[in-house]
């Protein structure tokens, strides 16, 4: 069963609940991973639909940070779309399974001492590796503190 069929079905559950702020959430990540097929031409691996719904999660975070304070209710509608799309992505790799991945990486390249010069050749092999699973800016900070 595809995140399409899986979101479409808790949407319908939302209608039955009469839960319209969940409904709502639901039926915006379904136009998004709905658009993205259609521009894809075919259907979407399950990699690419956690990208998008991974995209939406972080559009929600920014549209928080960057919304004054005093529009509550813009606010409190991008936490809860947040909140619902985290719902449908795998749980992301925390700093030490990310770290354990880095150190197979290492062993593979065989880098005993990992340098500055060295990160474009890792992370080249790590990416693939971690894409979808863990957030790209906490595996570049895990990797960079072991140049330290």
């Amino acid at each position: 069963m595809s995140k399409i069929d899986t979101i479409r079905a808790a949407m319908m559950q939302a209608m039955k609940d009469k839960d319209k702020p969940r409904k709502d959430a639901l039926s915006l990540l379904l136009a998004a991973l709905k658009n993205k097929q259609i521009d894809k031409r075919e259907e979407l691996t399950e990699e690419e639909e956690n990208a998008v719904i991974f995209h939406e999660i972080k559009q929600a975070k920014e549209t928080i940070s960057t919304t004054p304070e005093d529009h509550e209710e813009i606010i409190r509608e991008a936490e809860l779309r947040m909140n619902v799309y985290s719902e449908f992505v795998p749980k992301l790799m925390n700093e030490e399974e990310i770290r354990e991945v880095i150190m197979a990486v290492l062993d593979e390249l065989e880098i005993q001492t990992a340098t500055a010069k060295d990160k474009g050749r890792i992370m080249k092999v790590l990416m693939p590796r971690v894409k979808g699973k863990a957030d790209g800016g906490l595996v570049n900070r895990v990797l960079t503190e072991l140049f330290v």
